[in-house]
C-alpha cells in the first residue's frame, strides 16, 4: 500500500505514529515475556533450535553401565539386587581403570548386614552415590526432604551427589540442577574435572536415549571377558537404570525423563544418561546460558526497530517478504548463538515484535488508504465516470494534488438561445430547471462515457476536459467523439420534447447547442481556498476553447475545434478547416476547424479547394461548390450558406 498523497507534514506524522507503535510493541512484548506461559513458548523454541544439528557427546564422555533388560535376564535376581553385586561391580570397574564411578542408585535404607558391609568395603573416594532432595507441600508449610546414602557408605569414603532434577512446567528437563553437591558436579570433582556453575544454564541434549556409549551391567561385571580391552580405562562410569526399550513420554517409566530431544522422538531419556549429559554440559562447556531479561528486551527492541525501518516509508507486498526473511533470520541467529556462543536468546519475543510492528503499520496504512480512497471517490465522483473513479481509487498515485502541467483537450458546450427560453419560462422556474436537467444529464453521461472529466456547470454551459486526472493517450479523439454524440443526443431529446409538448398542449422550445474544443497545455489540479476547492484547469488553451464555442454560431456550425485538436483527431474523423480567425484576447489569426463522422474523399477534396479559393478571394456567390458541398454534407450546409451570404454581401 503506497500512500497516495505526499506533502511535507505526512512523513512527520507517519514517523511519530511509527515511533509510538514501535515503543508500544516493545513495551507490550517485554511485559508479556515475563508471564509464565510465555516462558514455555521460549523453552519450546529452545527445544527445536538446540536440537538442530545435535552435537555428539564428547570423546571422553562418561560410559553408561546400564541396568537394562539383558542384565535383568542374565543376573536373574529380583530388583533391588543384592548390594554385594554392586560391590563386585565397583571393584571390577576400578580394576578396569575407571577414574570415577557414579551409582545413580539411592542406598538410603539398610539391607542385610553382610550385603551392606560388602558394599561399604568396596566403596572409596572414587565413588559417588546418588542422593535425593524433594519438597513436601502441606497446608501448614513446605518441607524440604533430603535423602542421602547410609552413613556407613559415606564413612567409607563415598561422595554423596544429589541426583534430583527439576522439570519445567511442561514436564521437560532443561534447567541444569543448581545443587552445589549435585550428582554430576560431585562426579566431576572426583574425576578431577573442572566444571562451570550451573546457575542460569540450560541443558544441551546430545540426542535420544543410548546416544552415550553403553554397556550392560552384567558385561561390566566381567569386562575382560565381555568387553573390548581398555573399555573403562581413564573413563568416568555412571551406573543406573537404562532400559533399551526407552519408555514413551505418554506412559512414563522408571527413572526416565523428557528432554529437549523428546520433541523429535517422543521418547524419554534414562536418568543415567541424563546425569551423563549434565556431566558433559558442566565439564565440556556445552551448557547454554539463557539470556538475562535486559538482553532479551534489547533483542525485542532491536527487532522492532528493524521492522520499523522496513515500513518507515510504505508498506507493500515486499513488506511481507522482508518480514518472512527477517523471521527466518531471527531464528537462524538464535540458533547460531546457541552453537557459537552457548547463549540462548529466544526468537519468540523478537519475532512477535517484528511482526506486530509490521502488521500494525500495515493496518494504519490500510486505514489511511481507505480514508484517502473515500476522499478520492467523494471528490471525483462528480467529475468522472464510476469506472474511472474506481480506477483512480485503486491507484491514487495517478493523481497529483496541488496542480500539474498537462496537455488536455477542453470542451465547452452551451445552449443557443437560452436567454429567450428562460424569458419564456420565467413564470415557471420548475419547468425551466427540469428542462436544463434533462439537457445536461445526457450530455454529462456522454462525457463520462468517453472518459472525460466534468469540470463544472455554468448555468446552461458544461465544461469538460480529457487526459486528467487519468492519462488518456487519445484525449483529442475522445473529446471530438463525445461532441458528435452530444449533437446526436440533441436530436433525440428534441424529438421527445416536441412529442411531450404536443401531448400536453404546451409550447415546444427547441434546444440547440454549440460546442468548442481546443487542445493545449494547461495547469490542472485542485484550485480554490483551503476550505473549498474544485478540480479544475487553467490556461490559454481553456480560454481558446471557450472562445471557439462562442464563435461557432458565427459560422453556422454546432462544433468548432482548434488546430491542435484537428491534428490529433484528423485520423479518426473528417476534419475540415473553416477559416482563420482572431478571437478575443488573441492577436494572431489561427485556423479553426469542424469535424463530422464521415465525408466522401471527393467532398473533402472539394472543400480543400473551396477553402483555398476563399482565402485567395476567388469565390463568387454563384460558385457551384456551395451547392455541391452542402449536398455532400448537410450538417455543414448552414456554414456554406453563411459563407455565400458573406461573399454576396462582399464580406469574407
Amino acid at each position: 500500500m503506497t500512500p497516495a498523497f505526499r506533502h511535507p507534514g505526512l512523513w512527520s506524522r507517519r514517523s511519530k505514529r511509527l515511533a509510538l507503535l514501535t515503543f508500544a510493541v516493545v513495551a507490550l512484548v517485554s511485559a508479556l515475556a515475563q508471564l509464565p506461559g510465555w516462558s514455555l513458548a521460549d523453552l519450546r523454541a529452545f527445544d527445536y533450535l538446540s536440537t538442530i544439528d545435535t552435537p555428539s557427546p564428547p570423546k571422553d564422555s562418561p560410559i553408561i553401565v546400564a541396568i537394562d533388560e539383558p542384565s535383568l535376564a542374565e543376573i536373574n535376581a529380583q530388583w533391588p539386587w543384592p548390594r554385594e553385586l554392586h560391590a563386585r561391580l565397583i571393584e571390577s570397574l576400578r580394576k578396569a581403570g575407571a577414574t570415577a564411578i557414579g551409582l545413580d542408585i539411592i542406598f538410603a535404607e539398610p539391607s542385610n548386614p553382610a550385603s551392606d558391609a560388602a558394599l561399604a568395603g568396596a566403596i572409596g573416594p572414587d565413588v559417588v552415590l546418588a542422593g535425593d532432595e524433594s519438597t513436601i507441600v502441606t497446608p501448614q508449610a513446605d518441607q524440604l526432604l533430603r535423602t542421602t546414602p547410609l552413613p556407613a557408605f559415606t564413612e567409607a569414603g563415598a561422595v554423596t551427589g544429589i541426583a534430583s532434577i527439576g522439570l519445567g512446567g511442561d514436564g521437560v528437563f532443561r534447567d541444569l540442577p543448581r545443587y552445589e553437591d549435585g550428582f554430576a558436579i560431585s562426579l566431576a570433582r572426583v574425576a578431577g574435572r573442572k566444571s562451570v556453575s550451573p546457575e542460569g544454564r540450560l541443558l544441551q541434549s546430545f540426542g535420544p536415549s543410548r546416544s552415550y556409549p553403553t554397556v550392560s551391567y552384567y558385561q561390566a561385571l566381567d569386562p575382560d571377558t565381555m568387553l573390548p580391552k581398555d573399555t573403562f580405562k581413564g573413563r568416568v562410569v555412571i551406573v543406573g537404570l537404562s532400559l533399551q526399550n526407552a519408555p514413551v513420554i505418554n506412559s512414563g517409566g522408571a527413572d526416565a525423563f523428557a528432554t529437549s530431544y523428546t520433541v523429535h522422538t517422543g521418547r524419554l531419556v534414562p536418568g543415567a544418561e541424563i546425569q551423563a549429559t549434565i556431566f558433559d554440559n558442566l565439564t565440556a562447556g556445552a551448557a547454554i546460558r539463557q539470556a538475562s531479561p535486559p538482553v532479551a528486551i534489547a533483542a525485542i527492541a532491536l527487532a522492532a526497530l528493524v521492522s520499523a525501518l522496513f515500513v518507515r516509508r510504505a508498506t507493500r507486498w515486499e513488506t511481507a517478504a522482508l518480514s518472512l526473511f527477517a523471521t527466518l533470520l531471527i531464528g537462524f541467529l538464535s540458533f547460531a548463538l546457541i552453537r557459537e556462543a552457548n547463549l540462548f536468546i529466544s526468537p519468540v519475543g523478537p519475532t512477535l515484535a517484528l511482526l506486530f510492528v509490521a502488521v500494525g503499520q500495515t493496518a494504519f496504512d490500510y486505514a489511511e488508504e481507505r480514508r484517502q480512497r473515500r476522499e478520492i471517490v467523494r471528490a471525483f465522483s462528480q467529475y468522472l465516470s464510476p469506472a474511472l473513479v474506481e480506477r483512480l481509487a485503486r491507484d491514487p498515485s495517478q493523481l497529483k494534488l496541488g496542480g500539474e502541467r498537462r496537455t488536455l483537450s477542453i470542451l465547452f458546450c452551451d445552449v443557443r438561445g437560452f436567454t429567450t427560453i428562460a424569458e419564456a419560462l420565467k413564470d415557471d422556474p420548475e419547468q425551466l430547471t427540469t428542462l436544463i436537467n434533462r439537457l445536461l444529464t445526457p450530455l454529462s453521461d456522454i462525457v463520462l462515457k468517453h472518459g472525460g472529466t466534468i469540470d463544472k456547470y455554468i448555468g446552461d454551459c458544461l465544461m469538460a476536459f480529457w487526459n486528467a486526472p487519468l492519462d488518456d493517450g487519445e484525449h483529442a479523439r475522445h473529446a471530438v467523439a463525445a461532441a458528435l454524440d452530444m449533437l446526436e443526443a440533441m436530436t433525440a431529446l428534441n424529438a421527445e420534447l416536441r412529442a411531450e409538448a404536443a401531448t400536453a398542449g404546451t409550447t415546444y422550445h427547441m434546444l440547440r447547442i454549440g460546442i468548442g474544443i481546443n487542445t493545449g497545455d494547461c495547469v490542472v489540479g485542485n484550485m480554490g481556498s483551503s476550505q473549498r476547492f474544485d478540480y479544475s484547469v487553467l490556461g490559454d488553451a481553456v480560454n481558446l476553447a471557450s472562445r471557439l464555442e462562442g464563435v461557432s454560431k458565427t459560422y453556422g456550425v454546432p462544433l468548432l475545434i482548434g488546430e491542435r485538436t484537428a491534428e490529433l483527431a484528423d485520423e479518426h474523423f473528417a476534419v475540415l478547416e473553416l477559416d482563420r480567425i482572431t478571437v478575443k484576447g488573441r492577436t494572431a489569426a489561427a485556423p479553426v476547424f469542424t469535424a463530422v463522422r464521415n465525408l466522401p474523399e471527393a467532398a473533402k477534396a472539394t472543400h480543400v479547394r473551396f477553402i483555398a479559393d476563399k482565402y485567395a478571394g476567388r469565390l463568387t456567390a454563384d460558385d457551384t461548390a456551395f451547392d455541391a458541398l452542402a449536398e455532400a454534407s448537410p450538417v455543414l450546409a448552414p456554414y456554406y450558406e453563411t459563407i455565400r451570404a458573406a461573399q454576396f454581401a462582399g464580406g469574407a
